[in-house]
């Protein structure tokens, strides 16, 4: 079988992508070094909007039998907690679960839909021409050449796809470290344990009942990442910041992390495609990084397969990094901002007005508008992109909220459950028997599904809209409040490509 597209990469962001393409119909490969899944962990959560994401797709069942929600979350630490309840989402929560779970989840799914996922095999190349990708691997059987018409690294922030690509990645190096490790004994009754969590130290159970104990040591944040940790610093750094070891043994994993901070470029190159720690690095701050390569993954997988099934409109795929580039540097920013206030804690000549300065933060954060403001970036809920038209209506660009429905001829009882095959979903909202026109379906077949609501629970942002066509990334593209004809053949023609168009056999 032909391949369309080489994703780089089997980590949580190269998965979503290739059941989104998969789901669409396109043939991808994903290439990984490794020659087993990860069994280790860096990230342990996914945010309110990944969630979301993964409920669009009808996965948000399996991910919460695996993980366990908790109510908020945090920013730089604070002692005044974000509030995801108070955002309109049905998953405002956190849901706690190791990355090395939602991997195997996303790996899971991916089977279901064909995806074939090559183990073992390091890219060591990558080419382009007018016609397509060539990725050369090294694997058991050797060095070979791989061909596709696109590729998309998902292989990191050493990423060779990038650099193959020539994608410059600026930004700047670690100027501070933190130190994680994974224990099988933790004395949870010395007192010093809950002494650390004072002090920033995490604490926190896993899965498999081990725990994982994060921290800053002031004495040692300037040591590179690359120094390997041993159990001995792990315990002097906990006496040290706490009186006691805790009683930490049986290290399974022990790891450095710094604070460099680097954004790509550019997410396209021609045919070749960035997302996830390819195209963004920073501080773990928050627990964002895996969630904004989901949320990559998630924009770029239907415009790419758009482009090649054969129906793309014009700048339909440039506008993955027209949309996707901020958020990355957004991300980058509130992520600096967070360590930032980190570092000055531990500097000894700042630690009065540091302290100071987070007591202030944390006042702020008793603000409702604040609290909401920052939980909404936090966990991705406020994402919005810009409008294609100056009069656009103010929801285009936003998520589509999940409003409760009633669907003729259908079970569905919200818009999340409309939204699993991936396509455009185009909603007609009435209280009456007027119904969009057969001919909707009929132009757009296989690319958008046309569905009359006859009951919906009204929202505020929807107040006045007749009409709504939400992307198969649960964005909105385009509402109307008159319901004429020839305008929403305008908005699916933009959107969806031209009536009738002929996609690949």
């Amino acid at each position: 079988m032909a391949t369309d597209v080489i994703v780089v990469g089997a980590g949580p962001t190269g998965l979503m992508l290739a059941c989104e393409l998969a789901l669409a119909g396109v043939r991808p490969l994903v290439v990984e070094r490794r020659p087993e899944p990860q069994r280790d962990s860096r990230a342990l959560t996914l945010h309110p909007r990944s969630v979301e994401l993964l409920d669009m797709r009808g996965l948000a069942p399996r991910f919460l039998a695996a993980g366990t929600t908790v109510p908020g979350w945090h920013f730089a630490g604070l002692r005044t907690r974000l509030d995801f309840a108070a955002l309109d989402s049905r998953h405002a929560y956190t849901l706690f679960i190791a990355q090395a779970r939602t991997e195997a989840l996303l790996a899971e799914r991916a089977g279901e839909l064909g995806v074939e996922i090559l183990r073992g095999h390091e890219t060591v190349d990558v080419r382009q021409d007018s016609d397509g990708v060539e990725v050369d691997v090294r694997g058991p059987g050797g060095r070979r050449t791989l061909r596709a018409a696109y590729a998309v690294g998902c292989d990191g922030g050493r990423s060779l796809v990038r650099t193959a690509a020539g994608i410059g990645f600026p930004g700047t190096d670690e100027t501070l470290t933190g130190v994680l490790g994974d224990f099988a004994t933790v004395d949870r009754d010395d007192p010093g344990l809950k002494r650390a969590q004072a002090k920033g130290v995490l604490v926190a159970p896993l899965e498999d009942g081990f725990t994982r104990l994060v921290y800053l040591d002031p004495a040692r944040m300037r040591v590179p990442s690359g120094e390997p940790v041993t159990l001995e610093e792990f315990r002097t750094s906990l006496t040290g910041l706490c009186g006691s070891d805790c009683g930490v043994g049986g290290p399974r994993w022990l790891s450095r992390f710094g604070n460099a901070s680097r954004l790509a470029e550019r997410y396209r190159a021609g045919r070749i495609l960035l997302a996830g720690d390819a195209a963004h690095i920073h501080f773990p701050a928050a627990g964002q990084g895996l969630n904004t390569g989901l949320q990559d993954a998630a924009n770029l997988g239907w415009r790419l397969a758009a482009e090649i099934n054969g129906w793309a409109p014009p700048g339909l795929l440039d506008g993955y990094d027209a949309e996707r580039r901020p958020v990355g540097a957004a991300v980058v920013e509130n992520t600096e901002v967070q360590t930032l206030l980190a570092e000055l804690t531990l500097v000894p000549q700042y630690e009065r007005p540091a302290a100071a300065l987070r007591a202030m933060l944390d006042e702020f954060l008793g603000m409702a508008e604040v609290n909401r403001n920052l939980a909404a970036r936090v966990s991705a809920l406020g994402t919005a992109y810009p409008a294609r038209r100056p009069d656009a209506d103010p929801l285009e660009g936003r998520r589509m909220p999940d409003i409760g429905l009633t669907v003729a001829g259908s079970s569905a009882t919200r818009v999340y459950e409309l939204t699993g095959r991936g396509r455009f979903v185009l909603l007609k909202l009435t209280e009456g028997d007027e119904a969009l026109p057969p001919a909707v379906e009929a132009g757009w077949g296989g690319r958008v599904e046309a569905v009359t609501v006859t009951g919906w629970d009204h929202h505020p942002e929807l107040a006045g809209v007749s009409e709504v066509l939400v992307r198969p990334d649960g964005h909105v593209a385009w509402t109307s409040r008159t319901g004429e004809a020839a305008e929403r053949t305008r908005a699916l023609t933009a959107w969806a490509g031209t009536p009738g168009a002929a996609a690949r056999d």
